[in-house]
């Protein structure tokens, strides 16, 4: 009898089965390292390829793209009402052991350099925020959270020559009129600015660096030849640079051109190549290389992109004039304003927005980027 009840008892409890000591695969799969997508370079000599235009140029939510970005807020008291809190045991714990929320959310903030002239083209320095008014999307800005007159702001620059066959002619001049730029404007420690020269794809002949010793070599390693790809440099320059520049605090994004506008190898289209400069919070300035006297096609290019991001085209007909034209933009760099202000009825609908900002005295010009795209939800 306790023989078959033993074996009773044995039958309704078969031996298990071995468990993994690790959560399975198949519900935790393993999260793979995230594919690199831009040409990113750090080694100063590194050709890099054109950038292939992704389907859609709407860059990920957490980028540093106007006019929000994701904030981090501490709470000690636990999660607000709406928030999804995370499990116990993945919260952040304080010194004396309490668990802290940490909610993300989104500051609907647009930041606008500007340029403010008189009618004989000389800066305007002297203005206060009363002397202004904003509008976005054709609606008065909500409210205006800062404004100042940045003259002494941190300058990322970056410095595109173009070093194809049509600008042979003038090369060499150019290239110790740019030098001599970067040796007026980089301050040690403060600035920072980087070289790219582009025919058939940008190369970076040296990357960010405060040293005018390190650019001015950057520079000088530039040969001319080959088409020009013009609007692939532009896009590789404010994705890959100064987009992803690691900077701690408010800086000062610009672009300084030399071309002449004609553009015959890219992969990326004008518009992808503007849009790309907005979505940086980057100021073109352009530098014709057109020697002829007259404004040809190219030139309308420089225009534009100068026009939709805040900047200036120059048109130097005479050779002396190139170095005219970066002390002009040396000068421009130091002699801005840089307004915050909230949106009216802001919708987070990765839409394009444009900006007008209008000065009181008629007698004044503002210069400013045309208007940015609103982030995704």
């Amino acid at each position: 009898m306790l023989v078959a009840l033993s074996w009773g008892l044995a039958a309704q409890n078969p031996p298990q089965e071995q468990l993994p000591t690790a959560p399975s695969s198949s519900k935790f799969p393993p999260q793979q390292p995230p594919t690199s997508t831009g040409n990113n370079r750090t080694n100063p000599a590194v050709t890099t390829s054109a950038p292939e235009a992704p389907p859609s140029v709407d860059p990920p939510q957490d980028a540093t793209l106007p006019p929000a970005a994701a904030q981090s807020v501490t709470n000690s008291s636990g999660a607000k009402a709406g928030s999804s809190a995370a499990p116990s045991d993945d919260l952040p714990k304080s010194e004396n052991g309490e668990e802290i929320t940490t909610i993300r959310k989104r500051v609907n903030e647009v930041n606008v350099v500007f340029t403010v002239t008189d009618k004989r083209g000389h800066f305007v320095k002297d203005l206060t925020q009363s002397d202004f008014r904003v509008f976005d999307d054709s609606k008065p800005a909500e409210s205006i959270r800062s404004f100042s007159r940045e003259t002494n702001l941190p300058l990322r620059v970056g410095l595109l020559i173009d070093a194809s066959n049509s600008v042979r002619d003038r090369f060499k001049f150019e290239q110790e009129a740019a030098i001599e730029f970067l040796n007026q404007i980089i301050r040690p420690k403060d600035d920072k600015a980087f070289v790219i020269g582009f025919d058939t794809t940008p190369e970076v002949t040296q990357d960010f660096t405060d040293s005018t010793e390190s650019l001015s070599h950057g520079v000088r390693m530039l040969r001319p030849g080959g088409g020009t790809a013009m609007y692939d440099a532009i896009y590789f320059a404010s994705r890959d640079k100064l987009m992803k520049d690691k900077a701690t605090g408010p800086t000062r994004r610009a672009i300084i051109l030399l071309s002449d506008g004609e553009d015959n190898q890219s992969r990326v289209s004008r518009e992808e190549a503007v849009e790309m400069a907005q979505r940086a919070e980057v100021i073109i300035y352009a530098i014709s290389t057109n020697t002829s006297g007259l404004k040809l096609r190219g030139d309308k290019i420089l225009e534009h992109f100068a026009d939709e991001t805040g900047g200036k085209a120059f048109f130097p007909f005479k050779i002396q004039d190139v170095s005219d034209a970066f002390m002009q933009i040396q000068d421009e760099l130091r002699s801005q304003y840089d307004v915050s202000y909230k949106p009216a009825d802001f919708n987070a609908d990765g839409k394009y927005r444009k900006i007008d900002i209008v000065a009181d005295n008629k007698k004044y010009k503002v210069r400013a980027r045309k208007g940015y795209y609103a982030p995704r939800q």
